[in-house]
């Protein structure tokens, strides 16, 4: 369920953390940008709303399972830095800087970005795996190109970079119609939030 931004503060296994705003919306669950007295994180809540195209068993143990998985591989991730089983909520590293998607709409140059991704696409496909390759689930920072999602799923062709997530990663026809589509969403992510109470 996605939370009422006013005023939040949320416990992941006894640590309060304060809700700055919402990043985005994924199958799986909400990130939130939120901070601690330790810095600013990503706080995900796991949600249960249906998704038509998409089957899930146990949403907490498939992120930590995809986590150690891509780990593996190479790819390069958030850290993960604490789950709470109870509440369903994660902690990730926050990886700061514009989203690939971001970069596209600003029509920033992406060669880096590509380079990377399809060094990415190298060692997964030999590990038959495949990520999410939608422009919302990379940032590059300090000139490393981050996944900062955990989901990934056993490889099939039609869903690896070339013939699923190329279709994104410029303005094309479908960039173009979801950005139009989801700007109003995008507003809302914007939303800010200060301390107020304990969940």
């Amino acid at each position: 369920m996605r939370l009422d931004l006013d005023d939040e503060v949320l416990s992941v296994n006894g640590k309060a953390y304060r809700i700055l705003k919402l990043l985005g919306k994924g199958k799986g669950g909400y990130s939130y940008l939120a901070e601690s007295d330790q810095g600013k994180v990503v706080l995900k809540q796991i949600h249960h709303e249906p998704c038509d195209y998409y089957q899930f068993g146990n949403k907490i143990e498939a992120e930590l399972n995809d986590y150690k998985h891509l780990r593996k591989i190479g790819i390069a991730l958030p850290e993960l830095l604490d789950v709470d089983t109870e509440s369903e909520r994660i902690i990730k590293e926050y990886i700061e800087g514009d989203t690939v998607y971001e970069m596209i709409l600003k029509d920033r140059p992406l060669g880096k970005c590509l380079r990377q991704v399809k060094e990415m696409c190298r060692l997964l496909y030999a590990a038959d795996t495949n990520i999410d390759y939608f422009p919302t689930n990379f940032i590059m920072q300090d000139s490393v190109l981050y996944y900062v999602d955990y989901e990934c799923n056993k490889y099939m062709e039609k869903w690896n970079f070339e013939n699923w997530g190329m279709k994104y990663w410029s303005k094309t026809p479908e960039f173009l119609k979801y950005a139009e589509e989801h700007s109003s969403v995008v507003a809302k992510f914007t939303t800010t939030a200060q301390t107020k109470k304990f969940i």
